[in-house]
């Protein structure tokens, strides 16, 4: 980067002088909303319109292949990224307290067990919902493989990594779940990390309410720690949040300008299709609300704002803090059922990586194997493994890819279909991580609802808005 810059010759100098120095402008602008205590909303609808135009900018106006250009959004990339890494640093202290507190203040194990099984449940049956929206819409479409030619290099990556993917079988992939390590877990060093961490946390709680049964005043210093521990959390929370709208802007703004959209433009019918198939499972999201007397209207506008930074982001584990926050800020859901529910949702069930993306690829290829990817016992057989194998697809950007390969692998089709479409993952990796995000919200807000325990007073109340006094 920096041979680069001392490599650069005048005019280069000066435009990537300029383009900094508009983008620290606009950090400017954003800091100053901040100090006028404009609503958290807005700043962030204020950002995505300002990445957006700068991106436009850089593109069209400086050239997204100028020398200038390329140097200048590897700086507004490391801004994003940044705040990526902050959210990530701050999931598994979030995961393992936030869980560990909503255990302890439970009423015992009988309950959280119902809890979970009941979020795990909605999770599971909107990833097999999603699967068969998927199939339909590719098949329907008549989407498949023809015409179509993938890079030799990804096919043959593909398939080593889909090889790996045989040897596990779904044994194996409990097993994986299981914290052996938990302190390795902690650094998210495997794609299970996530739910192991969730399995050792909920460990950690029914600890704690055993030692409330034997040595109360015991537990009562375990209680008084843990409290503590969980304000510092929750502070850290805070801090990093407030950083949301610069995020957001460089993530969009360095996106904007690194977009292929000419290689978008050739798999335009997959770009449109993939788009239609999860606007009609956000449908189905509302209808399961309604269907619950939860009212989807007043549900997009309070999780707008979360689903926005999931979409440009792409990333369900980086969101978690917000999906927490806007459920328990905003939307009236108790505080343990936030957070077992959205942690179990960053591995479980994801209704876009997991659930439409496979099935649309295995539908695609289905043609070419001679299969016709409407017969029902295909279709049957697709959403039961799709069902099955969302189970540990880590919610982090590129882990769709992976799910394809064990769908695919799991119906004895080829894995090239993926490699093809690589070079349009992030126009649809961007919906596809909102859908996750409103899926985690959903089964939390139907358990809330069915346990008894959703403040409906805050959830139809407008004037609940996320964490306002600390961002």
């Amino acid at each position: 980067m920096f041979n680069n810059f001392l490599t650069a010759k005048g005019l280069d100098i000066v435009l990537f002088i300029v383009i900094m120095l508009l983008f620290v402008g606009a950090i400017v602008f954003m800091a100053r909303q901040q100090k006028k205590h404009v609503k958290f909303g807005t700043r962030v609808m204020w950002a995505l319109i300002l990445g957006i135009a700068f991106g436009l900018i850089l593109q069209f106006v400086f050239g997204a292949t100028s020398n200038a250009v390329k140097l200048s959004i590897n700086w507004i990339r490391l801004v994003g990224n940044i705040y990526i890494g902050f959210l990530q640093m701050i999931i598994i202290p979030l995961i393992l307290v936030s869980i560990v507190t909503a255990i302890a203040n439970m009423s015992g194990q009988k309950n959280v067990g119902k809890i979970a099984s009941t979020i795990i449940g909605i999770l599971v049956i909107t990833a097999a919902i999603a699967a068969l929206v998927g199939a339909l819409t590719t098949g329907l479409f008549g989407l498949n493989t023809e015409g179509l030619t993938a890079d030799d290099a990804r096919v043959t990556s593909l398939e080593t990594r889909s090889e790996e993917v045989d040897k596990t079988d779904i044994t194996g992939q409990i097993y994986s779940f299981i914290p052996t390590n938990p302190f390795r877990d902690m650094t998210g060093a495997r794609s299970t990390s996530t739910i192991a961490v969730v399995i050792f946390a909920s460990f950690l709680g029914f600890a704690m309410l055993s030692v409330g049964r034997k040595k109360p005043e015991l537990f009562a210093t375990l209680r008084n720690g843990l409290d503590a521990l969980q304000a510092m959390v929750m502070e850290l929370v805070k801090m990093v949040l407030r950083l949301t709208p610069y995020g957001i802007m460089a993530l969009i703004t360095s996106f904007v300008v690194g977009s292929n959209w000419e290689q978008a433009l050739k798999l335009v019918n997959f770009v449109l299709i993939s788009y239609l198939a999860i606007f009609i499972m956000y449908l189905i999201h509302f209808a399961i609300l309604a269907a619950f007397g939860i009212n989807p209207i007043t549900y997009i506008t309070k999780a707008w704002s979360t689903l926005v930074f999931a979409f440009f982001s792409r990333t369900s584990a980086g969101t978690l803090p917000m999906t927490v926050k806007t459920q328990t800020d905003r939307m009236g859901v108790p505080e343990g059922i936030a957070n077992i529910g959205s942690s179990l949702a960053l591995t479980i069930g994801q209704n876009g990586c997991a659930g439409i993306y496979p099935a649309m690829l295995a539908v695609m290829i289905a043609p070419s194997m001679g299969i016709n990817p409407l017969d029902p016992l295909f279709l049957i057989k697709l959403v039961i493994i799709v069902a099955v194998s969302s189970f540990g697809i880590a919610g982090v950007g590129g882990n769709a890819t992976f799910a394809g390969l064990v769908v695919l692998s799991s119906m004895g089709l080829p894995v090239w279909i993926a490699a093809l479409l690589i070079s349009v993952e992030p126009l649809i990796d961007m919906a596809r991580t909102s859908l996750n995000v409103s899926d985690a919200f959903v089964a939390n807000l139907v358990t809330s609802k069915l346990q008894g325990q959703l403040n409906m007073e805050m959830y139809n109340n407008p004037s609940y808005e996320m964490i306002e006094e600390a961002v």
